[in-house]
């Protein structure tokens, strides 16, 4: 069982090759071993030059939308309001796809890169000489973008909601010390957004959720399990 995705660019491939195709089920729904999801009538070649394509977006995109919708609703259970979100470690060529999945399967699909928003990152912060030095020099943007800094402190994440940072990313860092950092940073603007990153995977998202507003994981990309699809001739 699993919650389908890659329909519409499996749809897309086939048609490009001139074939006929009825869609059965839509991107998002959950299906059951067995289920039929599409049906391609036309010419044998064209259906086999863009088979495998089709299969592997089918059985890669599944897979993250599963761990994705399953993941959501685990922690949820600890923090209704929390959600999953999905990193830039994409498989290269592979990003809009793989951040479609996430989507589809409840989650957020955060950057497509690091210039959709404005984010200050460990290195950028020893580039500058400090968050503070980095926040002052981000102010020059646009107001319409917000700021997102990675604290790996609990003193970097208060130095960042001082200065004004939207949202704090709290990278690599325990339950723990989350608590403690979410706590602290929360003291100081009760409406700023914490993100938990680094280290996370599905057995130990649940440890966070009680003190986050966002998690995101690379595992969601880099590290699933593909669904089994074949194309089968009838």
């Amino acid at each position: 069982d699993c919650v389908l995705a890659g329909i519409r660019e499996s749809e897309f491939l086939f048609a490009d090759q001139g074939l006929n195709v009825d869609v059965h089920t839509k991107d998002g729904e959950p299906i059951t071993n067995g289920t039929v999801v599409l049906t391609v009538r036309g010419d044998a070649g064209s259906i086999f030059k863009v088979e495998r394509l089709t299969l592997n977006i089918l059985m890669r995109m599944s897979g993250i939308a599963t761990l994705v919708r399953d993941l959501s609703e685990r922690v949820r259970e600890v923090n209704p309001d929390v959600r999953i979100a999905a990193t830039r470690k994409t498989t290269p060529g592979f990003r809009v796809f793989e951040k479609r999945a996430v989507t589809l399967g409840g989650g957020d699909p955060h950057r497509m890169a690091l210039d959709d928003a404005v984010i200050i990152k460990d290195n950028h912060i020893k580039a500058v000489g400090s968050v503070t030095e980095a926040l002052k020099r981000t102010k020059r943007v646009s107001f319409s973008k917000k700021i997102e800094v990675e604290a790996q402190t609990l003193d970097e994440a208060v130095e960042a909601t001082e200065g004004g940072a939207d949202i704090v990313m709290l990278d690599n860092m325990t339950p723990e010390q989350v608590q403690r950092a979410s706590s602290a940073a929360r003291a100081v603007n009760p409406k700023i957004t914490i993100e938990v990153s680094g280290g996370i995977t599905p057995d130990n998202a649940i440890d966070y959720a009680p003190y986050a507003d966002v998690i995101s994981l690379g595992w969601i990309t880099h590290s699933i399990r593909s669904v089994d699809f074949s194309l089968n001739v009838a």
